[in-house]
């Protein structure tokens, strides 16, 4: 959800990822006369990001550059070869060699990174969108605050493009939009951005996760209904439209485009949730399983509930003045309850929400919009990611709910290997691994883009079937007529003895255990750990850091195949099925499938390197009931069968298939204390007592991981 990667209010930080600014600067060789601009003039990359190039030249004296997503832009000149870019702290310098032609350009905030001249300049299509901004009223008389960004220079009827967002729409304009959405900006819409109830400019109260509410009753409000009114009064209110519309979003937006679609207006006829965050107790958010996310919870409801705004927060300082590792902020402060005491801030509606409410009761499942998808009622295009570290889980319980409905086959899935909304960017890499193509951008320009097209505006082109993932290890696109398709075959994994990982099933009796201590959990990212959206985080990447960091404690279990001989394709859901059993009288189980890298991989960053695939944790207390915690029985085998998400990957030949279970994930999850409590939000620090952990391999407890494989493996194939 946290979704301030929001295309249009995250704008400078996509500016940032593509990378469209970069560098600073080294001392020219040769530098031009004064005025001689024109002689800069050409098109510069990046070569580490191909796909991003950006161009300058010379107009009315004065130096421009843009690329594909911005808009040209009137560079300052300072020096002869030094331009800054306005409203920006930015300068770009330009390197001259002997012969006084220009080679490469660097940008002062990323100095590492040259820009080589590779061509003369590109000038690229920019629609002349004018600005204008309305007051929307709903059915029971609150007003919306919206702006409108409509295209002069088009001058055919046009269709609506809708983002509603809780992260504000005053920054939207024609260079935003092009920034966030380069492709769509170009083929022409009426696009809007709207303020949802409650946040920045529009009137009402937010409540986050709005419910859906009883459509029987004319004067229910819920996000449904005020998409439904926005869509009503643009039809009637803004001259040049065609009638039709279409609702675009990432993370909360991608919620509320989904929300469009339920009960929708006639006059919708396409919506692309994105990440869209619909159930935040199961998957998304704020849970997992049961299992709190006390970082996140913290931080996001903090930012957007103190003020109708963003606010900013941080953990302080530690005894050096240094920012404080978020590990010992929350390591301090124990239960969630104490967080909320020791925050400084008034009691916060979602906060107060998840002190009373830990379990899967009403107050959760009303705001879990699979519930509430009964019908593909419009062309719905879902997109999501592979280490998507916030709503992994959305979009694919989205389209899986959605599926059996898709009489018309109008329900399509796009997977990637992106982390939360990084689809928007055309960077060829995520953290330290390289993909070798721009993938976002070859899904922006081959599927949303004609997605849209088709059903806004006719257009020929969309293709896709069904399922478009880009299959990780092969780093190749594939299309599938249904995600998982039917060819994967389940095949279980199966957690031996000695650390061993085998495909038959147990045939003699094997135990490992480990001793997970709550006074000394294991961090789920390298430290320090920045507050989730704060200065220099690495949350964004988090789920693809190297495990080496953790592997070696003795506070978990490891368990591997040989080294593979074949590769060993696996596409479609994981699921674990691990019978285990603790001295305490609650646990959580945290289970990941890894890629560990050989020594000698080609990349010499990825030698050794172990790659989480596959990871989820469960909260053992929900076992038996989801909307009730219950006491395990110390020393009781209990079974954990739980999802650990769809993926669409290769295990190399040569590479390594490795299992690793762990109890704590911290602080990104609570500390579960391993002794019951009827609430962990206001457990007491004696409470938290150290627990073994036992994992089962025998013929009536057979741990093991169910793995939908495209290729049958066996020992001779394999090993």
């Amino acid at each position: 959800m946290g979704g301030f990667l929001s295309p249009i209010r995250a704008a400078l930080v996509v500016w940032c990822l593509i990378p469209l600014v970069g560098v600073a600067g080294h001392a020219a060789r040769f530098a031009p006369s004064a005025g001689s601009i024109e002689i800069l003039a050409g098109e510069y990359t990046n070569p580490a990001e191909p796909d991003t190039p950006i161009s300058f030249y010379a107009q009315n004296g004065k130096l421009i550059f843009e690329s594909d997503r911005t808009v040209p832009t009137e560079l300052k000149q300072t020096s002869a070869t030094q331009f800054a870019i306005p409203e920006t702290k930015i300068t770009i310098h330009f390197m001259i060699d002997d012969s006084g032609k220009p080679e490469s350009i660097t940008f002062s905030d990323e100095p590492q990174a040259v820009y080589r001249r590779t061509g003369e300049p590109v000038r690229h299509v920019f629609h002349d969108y004018q600005r204008s901004e309305v007051m929307i009223p709903m059915r029971d008389g609150i007003k919306l605050h919206a702006v409108i960004l409509k295209p002069a220079d088009i001058t055919q009827p046009l269709p609506f493009l809708i983002q509603r967002t809780p992260y504000g729409v005053d920054g939207t304009t024609r260079s935003i939009f092009f920034r966030a959405y380069p492709e769509l900006a170009r083929d022409g819409y009426i696009y809007i951005g709207e303020d949802i109830r409650g946040r920045f400019k529009s009137e009402g109260e937010f409540v986050m996760s709005r419910p859906l509410a009883d459509h029987k009753d004319p004067k229910a409000v819920d996000e449904s209904t005020d998409a439904y009114d926005t869509v009503e009064w643009l039809l009637k209110n803004v001259q040049g439209n065609d009638g039709r519309a279409g609702f675009v979003g990432t993370s909360y937006p991608g919620f509320l485009a989904i929300m469009a679609g339920i009960d929708p207006h006639p006059a919708v006829k396409a919506i692309s949730p994105q990440a869209p965050m619909i159930d935040v107790w199961m998957g998304d958010d704020f849970f997992h399983n049961g299992a709190f996310r006390q970082t996140y919870g913290y931080d996001y409801v903090y930012d957007m509930e103190t003020t109708k705004q963003i606010s900013d927060i941080n953990y302080g300082k530690d005894g050096n003045g240094k920012p404080r590792d978020g590990y010992d902020f929350f390591l301090e402060r124990g239960s969630f309850e104490e967080d909320v005491k020791k925050s400084g801030s008034k009691m916060l509606p979602t906060w107060k929400l998840f002190l009373d409410h830990p379990a899967y009761d009403t107050v959760w499942s009303s705001r879990a919009v699979q519930h509430d998808l009964k019908s593909v009622a419009v062309p719905t295009l879902t997109v999501g990611g592979y280490y998507d570290q916030e709503d992994m889980f959305g979009p694919q319980i989205e389209y899986s709910t959605l599926e059996p409905h898709d009489d018309k086959h109008e329900n399509f899935l796009v997977l990637g290997p992106w982390r939360h909304g990084y689809w928007a960017s055309s960077s060829r890499h995520l953290g330290n691994l390289d993909y070798g193509e721009a993938v976002g951008k070859e899904f922006r320009e081959r599927i949303e883009v004609r997605f849209f097209g088709r059903y806004l505006k006719d257009e020929p082109g969309f293709d896709l079937e069904d399922t478009a993932s880009f299959q990780t290890g092969s780093n190749t696109w594939k299309r599938y007529s249904h995600f998982p398709p039917k060819q994967a075959e389940v095949t279980s994994l199966h957690l031996e003895g000695d650390g061993k990982l085998g495909w038959t099933e147990a045939k003699t009796e094997a135990k490992t255990d480990y001793v997970s201590d709550p006074a000394n959990p294991i961090p789920y990212r390298h430290r320090p750990i920045q507050p989730t959206y704060g200065e220099g985080s690495q949350w964004f990447d988090w789920l693809t850091e190297d495990q080496r960091f953790v592997t070696e404690r003795k506070d978990l279990a490891v368990w591997k195949l040989p080294v593979l001989k074949k590769d060993l394709i696996v596409t479609g859901e994981v699921m674990a099925d691990i019978f285990a059993s603790t001295t305490g009288t609650d646990n959580d189980m945290v289970v990941k499938l890894i890629d560990q890298y050989p020594d000698d991989d080609p990349d010499p960053k990825m030698r050794g390197y172990q790659l989480m695939t596959n990871e989820e944790i469960f909260r053992g207390r929900y076992l038996d009931r989801l909307d009730q915690g219950r006491p395990l029985r110390a020393g009781s085998i209990r079974e954990y069968h739980y999802s650990l998400h769809d993926v669409d990957h290769v295990f190399k030949a040569g590479h390594t298939v490795m299992v690793e279970i762990q109890s704590t994930w911290f602080p990104l999850y609570d500390r579960n204390p391993q002794t019951f409590v009827p609430n962990i939000m206001t457990a007491q620090p004696q409470d938290y007592k150290p627990a073994t952990i036992t994992i089962y391999s025998d013929p009536q407890h057979d741990s093991s991981l169910q793995l939908p494989l495209m290729n049958a493996c066996d020992h001779i194939d394999c090993f």
